[in-house]
């Protein structure tokens, strides 16, 4: 009897001893984190400056991964996205456009914010001060579909000011460019664009705090990588991002 009561037993330890010994070890790849492979990431031309030293910080922790920004009007990268553009992460300058793509983005997540200034040549030569001088001089804004655009268009709305614009752009970008060379008197644009910039000065317009653009950055469902899409996301809402979005002149999420 006793016989059989210990077959089973020694039996039951033989299999739990082998069981662990053939159990796989971590491999270092997973323990470590590490990503390889190439990465695409389509964000808001207002990102480009941030965006471009978080691209070195987070290859320099994931050396495998080779980084292809796409930088334009979020609107325009919505768009792309919806038509099957080949992008792994989504950073958008509000929420409202990240919301066009919604069925293509995994668990979007504010991680900036931003406001408006308006934009003038260096030494302002026609002394703009004030929301409502726009409407007197050479002013260039962001087109109504983008969000800087529609950004504008409240903070004017909200200060009585109608705005006869010289252009309407599609991104940011274009908006400081004509300013810059002295092909607008004035434009609005965010206050991360104008921060290091000697070719062009700005000013803080009454009611810019109440207009606030919440950035949400997300990785794409169908992202070719989305390991390094996922770690690329966390990195950007990590300490180490969001220091470097303080440093261009991105508000809290």
């Amino acid at each position: 009897m006793r016989r059989s009561l210990l077959r089973p037993l020694a039996l039951g330890a033989l299999a739990l001893l082998l069981t662990g010994c053939a159990a796989p070890a971590p491999s270092p790849s997973s323990s470590s984190g590490a990503v390889t492979g190439s990465l695409t990431i389509y964000a808001a031309a207002s990102l480009k400056g941030s965006f471009d030293e978080i691209d070195e910080a987070f290859t320099a922790q994931h050396p495998g991964v080779a980084i292809s920004p796409v930088y334009d009007g979020s609107s325009t990268l919505a768009t792309q996205i919806a038509e099957g553009a080949p992008a792994d992460v989504f950073a958008s300058a509000d929420e409202s456009t990240m919301a066009k793509v919604s069925k293509f983005a995994l668990d979007p997540a504010v991680f900036a914010s931003n406001t408006l200034v308006i934009a003038v040549p260096a030494g302002n030569p026609k002394k703009v001060s004030t929301l409502a001088d726009l409407a007197d001089v050479v002013t260039v804004l962001c087109a109504p579909e983008v969000p800087c655009g529609a950004a504008s268009a409240k903070l004017l709305t909200a200060a009585d000011v109608t705005v006869d614009a010289a252009s309407l752009e599609q991104n940011v970008t274009a908006v400081l460019t004509k300013v810059a060379a002295g092909e607008a008197d004035a434009g609005l644009v965010y206050a991360t664009d104008v921060v290091g910039r000697s070719d062009v000065a700005s000013v803080v317009p009454e009611g810019a705090d109440e207009v606030v653009n919440r950035y949400p950055i997300a990785a794409l469902k169908d992202a070719a990588n989305p390991d390094a899409a996922a770690a690329f996301v966390a990195f950007v809402r990590s300490e180490a991002g969001r220091k470097i979005l303080a440093a261009h002149g991105f508000g809290a999420p």
